[in-house]
């Protein structure tokens, strides 16, 4: 068998020249994890709110009260929150994960 030799990638080429090393694997999943964690909270945060607000929100007779419509807007609000987050949110999950990175002394973006 013959031995084939692979050039070394670019990237790391590129980022050597820079003076930057590569970004690990696990760094890379603790930021995905991070990230999913702040979105998660924002979208609790964000659910409290909508609650708060269905509370005083009224339907007419013919169509709505009762205890089912009182769940049913519950889950309401936690699916809009949830939507909410994921599309961008209030600002809220930036700061957080920016927080939760400091914390595991990473800086915002990966280097």
């Amino acid at each position: 068998m013959s031995s084939i030799s692979l050039p070394p990638p670019a990237l790391d080429a590129a980022l050597a020249s820079q003076g930057q090393t590569a970004v690990s694997a696990a760094e890379l999943a603790r930021r995905g994890h991070t990230h999913q964690t702040a979105v998660s909270f924002e979208a609790s945060f964000l659910s409290s709110m909508f609650q708060t607000m269905f509370k005083s929100v009224t339907t007419s007779a013919p169509f709505g009260g009762g205890e089912g419509e009182d769940m049913w807007k519950s889950f309401l609000a936690e699916q809009m929150a949830k939507q909410v987050s994921k599309r961008g949110g209030i600002g809220i999950s930036k700061s957080i994960e920016r927080e939760m990175l400091k914390l595991q002394g990473l800086t915002e973006a990966p280097q």
